[in-house]
């Protein structure tokens, strides 16, 4: 399972906000070997920027554990403070081909 999670930032917020995120990926890797990546959609619009964590390959035994450290790491970094709006998370797992 792939995880995509998108959301908008302030761009006077963008800073702090990089190095919370690039923090809990990194913790993220050394607990649960899965590796994260950041990705921002070129311009801003009305002074917000568009972001996007990756999370690829969750194994389906580690998925809710993953969630949950996940959910506990931004609360504790104060992330959600940081975000204007809703993380909009989105699962996706590839196509199995036809037998």
């Amino acid at each position: 399972m792939d995880l995509y999670i998108y959301y908008r930032v302030g761009t006077a917020q963008a800073i702090s906000l990089f190095g919370k995120i690039k923090g809990v990926q990194a913790m993220l890797q050394a607990r649960l070997g899965i590796a994260g990546a950041l990705k921002r959609r070129p311009g801003e619009q009305d002074g917000l920027q568009t972001w996007m964590e990756i999370y690829p390959d969750i194994p389906p035994a580690q998925a809710d554990a993953f969630s949950r450290t996940l959910a506990q790491a931004l609360a504790d970094c104060g992330a959600a403070d940081l975000i204007s709006g809703e993380r909009h998370v989105e699962q996706f797992e590839d196509v199995a081909p036809c037998a």
